[in-house]
């Protein structure tokens, strides 16, 4: 089944293309379980072949992800209150919280949105509580569109990177990665580099979060 919907995705992307990364991307910047990776290497991919222009395809894979965030953020904006204040009891969440969340995110709202995007589950979800928040809209604008730009351009940059180093390997190869099988050595090996990715990018999350703290704790002795 997951295998058939990657696959799926790569067709749609290889038709349609940078509008197919556009969509995708803004389904995976929703609540849907949609990975980035499998979205965002292949089209890196197809750049290496000469069937994508580089900047187009991080352009559409960035606003396509700007534009699922926003839909999470008009949607919270819309619904998140009324569910927390009906249903929130059930679910552990109390109006309070709200007051809770909108204090935080008029403090922390450019920081927690840019870092947001670089965490993988999370990237999916910061748009809610920004919503819920009310968070400046234009500031969650351009902060989405940082933290969501450094994700695509590294995708698409190791899509580039495996078209370029591994001989031989084609695009269906690098999309059977990311899907649920069995897995031969080169496969493995690109899995392996992916976490390594992951590693890299938290870290570079939390020195941007001791930067921001200690900034903070500067600014507040001043």
């Amino acid at each position: 089944m997951i295998h058939t919907i990657i696959h799926t995705i790569l067709d749609i992307i290889e038709s349609f293309g940078y509008f197919g990364i556009f969509i995708f991307m803004a389904i995976e910047s929703s609540v849907l379980p949609l990975p980035s990776e499998v979205v965002m290497i292949p089209a890196g991919y197809l750049v290496w072949e000469g069937k994508m222009n580089p900047v187009l395809a991080i352009l559409a894979g960035t606003f396509g992800s700007l534009a699922g965030a926003l839909c999470n953020y008009f949607i919270a904006i819309k619904i998140g209150r009324i569910f927390v204040i009906k249903y929130g009891k059930y679910f552990f969440m109390k109006e309070k919280s709200l007051v809770t969340t909108e204090k935080f995110f008029n403090k922390h709202g450019e920081i927690s949105t840019f870092i947001g995007r670089l965490i993988p589950v999370v990237r999916h979800y910061i748009s809610l509580p920004a919503g819920l928040a009310k968070m400046n809209l234009v500031r969650f604008g351009i902060f989405t569109l940082i933290g969501a730009g450094i994700w695509v351009s590294i995708l698409t940059g190791f899509g580039y990177w495996l078209g370029d180093t591994f001989s031989g390997i084609d695009i269906n190869e690098i999309v059977d990665t990311f899907g649920r099988g069995e897995l031969d050595s080169t496969q493995q090996d690109i899995k392996a580099k992916m976490r390594l990715i992951v590693v890299v990018v938290l870290g570079f999350v939390c020195i941007c979060a001791l930067i921001y703290m200690w900034f903070m704790r500067k600014r507040k002795q001043k």
